[in-house]
Order: structure tokens, then C-alpha cells, then sequence
């Protein structure tokens, strides 16, 4: 029986810590038992200001599907985060067409942080705490310890957690892209 190789990757990882937001990934893309690329841009800034952070695992064409329309919904909705999500969500429950997509999305501004999936499922996690890809569950161990037993900013906890989840998981390398949020990042009128 032969099977065809399938994508794996990466890990993204991202933690809110007061008013600072940061989402970091890793830089691996495998097909089957082999690494294609390993330093792929898996986090980006979106929204007309660049103040949103989004960062995607799953099937590469069907994270780029699932970012184009998320795009989409924050320009039809000026930014707003959590209604674009929403608004997408529901056009996922009542369009057959948009089938099931093997992607996820983290994305966060400066009040939220959520996570959309392939399906059309929104979720806001606890802890303002977002970890996914074939390493998210280390990262997020790792990101959940630091944020309950430290005092390390959330940049800090970002790489650590992505150390960490290199450091495990075969699909997941060292190449790191991190994006932050600073205070006052995102908000009308303030520049950081």
C-alpha cells in the first residue's frame, strides 16, 4: 500500500504577558521523512496598521487559504480582530464550498488572542496562551510553566517554549521568526 507523503510542521507559539503580545514560529516545513525548507515564514503581521499577529500550521496551501480570508473579513470589518473571526466563522458553518480546510490560525492584537481552525472554529484559549503545530503541545508546557513560575516578559517565554518544543519535536527546527506587539501597539492614536 503506498501512502503520499503529507506535510508536517512547525510549531507556533504565542503569549500575552500585561499589554505586551508576542507570537513566534519555527522555520520547518517536512514532506514525508524530509525537511524541504527550514526557514519558512510562518508568522506575520496583518491589518492595515500590521497590528495583528498571525501564525499558521497545517497543510501550507491551506494556511495560505485560511489567512486570505481571514484578510479579507479584517478589512470588511476595519481591523476588529474578533468580528472578522466570528464573521468568518459563520461563513464557514452556512458555505459548503469552503469544505475543511488542514490548517490552523493563531492570530492576536492587542486585546485578544484566538485561535481559528480549518473548520470554522473560534476558540479564545485561557491564559492568553496559543500553541500549535505538531510541537505546540511542548510549547505550550514549556510557555505554561514560564508564565505560572517566572517573571520572564512574554518574548522571553516565546523562545524559551520554542526551544523547547526544537529541542522534542522532529518536525520543528531552531529557525525562529518572533513579532511582537508593544504597549500601546494597535490602539487608535498611539504609536509605539
Amino acid at each position: 500500500m503506498s501512502q503520499t507523503p503529507s506535510f508536517h510542521a512547525t510549531t507556533i507559539v504565542s503569549v500575552r504577558r500585561g499589554a505586551h503580545v508576542v507570537m513566534g514560529g519555527d522555520g520547518q516545513v517536512t514532506l514525508g521523512h524530509t525537511v524541504v525548507k527550514a526557514n519558512a515564514r510562518k508568522v506575520r503581521r496583518l491589518g492595515r496598521n500590521a497590528d495583528i499577529l498571525a501564525g499558521f500550521a497545517g497543510a501550507t496551501a491551506d494556511a495560505f487559504t485560511l489567512f486570505e480570508l481571514f484578510e479579507a473579513k479584517l478589512d470588511k470589518h476595519n481591523g476588529q480582530l474578533v468580528r472578522a473571526a466570528v464573521e468568518l466563522a459563520k461563513d464557514w458553518r452556512t458555505d459548503r464550498r469552503l469544505g475543511r480546510l488542514e490548517a490552523m490560525l493563531a492570530v492576536a492584537d492587542r486585546e485578544a488572542s484566538l485561535l481559528i481552525s480549518g473548520n470554522g472554529d473560534v476558540l479564545e484559549p485561557e491564559e492568553g496562551l496559543i500553541a500549535i503545530g505538531s510541537g505546540g503541545p511542548y510549547a505550550q508546557a514549556a510557555a505554561k510553566a514560564l508564565l505560572r513560575h517566572s517573571q520572564l516578559d512574554a518574548r522571553a517565554i516565546v523562545e524559551n517554549a520554542l526551544e523547547v518544543a526544537g529541542d522534542i519535536c522532529i518536525y520543528t527546527n531552531h529557525n525562529r521568526v518572533i513579532e511582537e506587539l508593544n504597549a500601546g501597539e494597535g490602539l487608535p492614536g498611539v504609536r509605539a
